[in-house]
């Protein structure tokens, strides 16, 4: 008798249909904290380098007092493309890194270019991030260069094709993580494994000699230096940075 009641209230139970779940995850996203640290994040040593607030820890490349195009809109960092009186170039961080792990999350337009440099050098005579730091490549699944093997997101852009084929969420959050351990690099996309080199080794200096950055002295000379987000007249969202030194 025991039994019959339990099958039949099992029965009578109301199961979450699929509107409800949607419903359930919707909230969930929508209300989740961004550019905030966990409890357990600061004990492993983590800092936000960018707090949803302000663009302090940030200046513009060569141009720290410039209106710049990088604005930040309801918690993200973001690159407006659509005023012309603002000051166009890559955003960089105040301090130099060199054992590091970084970790961001980012959004892009569908036909969108944009990238993370590394080890930048901010000097008077190298007008841009991208002529001393190697990039991360971030690029929209509508750009005419994704399916090009060595320009694809995720890439050290230009020297290596993935490592493990990822494609992008576009139109949604993708997860960049980003390691330096003494010039040992390592690249991530949305959790896999996309790029590795030692930017510190022969190797490494034979690539930069067989590509165009070869006409650029301080190009992936160092193992240390700056992190910088690419502006590339597309509009791009940034939430979410975080790093911690090693």
């Amino acid at each position: 008798m025991i039994a019959l009641l339990v099958l039949v209230s099992c029965k009578n139970e109301k199961k979450p249909n699929e509107n409800e779940l949607w419903r359930t995850k919707k909230a969930a996203l929508e209300n989740a904290t961004h550019n905030e640290l966990l409890d357990v994040e600061k004990e492993q040593g983590w800092e936000l380098l960018f707090d949803g607030k302000t663009l302090d820890g940030w200046h513009l490349y060569n141009n720290p007092d410039a209106d710049s195009v990088w604005e930040v809109v309801n918690g993200e960092l973001h690159s407006n493309t659509n005023d012309e009186s603002l000051t166009a170039g890559d955003l960089v961080t105040d301090k130099s890194y060199s054992n590091y792990e970084l970790s961001l999350e980012w959004r892009i337009v569908g036909n969108g270019n944009s990238g993370i440099f590394i080890n930048v050098q901010e000097l008077p005579d190298v007008p841009t991030a991208w002529q001393s730091g190697p990039e991360y490549q971030i690029l929209g699944a509508d750009h005419m260069d994704y399916d090009v093997p060595e320009k694809r997101p995720g890439c050290l852009y230009i020297f290596s094709p993935q490592l493990n084929k990822v494609e992008i969420k576009q139109g949604e959050w993708n997860k960049t993580r980003i390691k330096q351990v003494d010039g040992k690099i390592e690249f991530y996309l949305n959790g896999v494994l996309t790029a590795e080199e030692d930017l510190g080794s022969p190797e490494w200096k034979k690539k930069i000699a067989e590509t165009h950055f070869s006409k650029y002295p301080e190009f992936g000379k160092t193992i240390e230096g700056k992190i910088a987000l690419q502006y590339w007249y597309f509009e791009t969202w940034f939430r979410n940075i975080k790093i911690r030194e090693l």
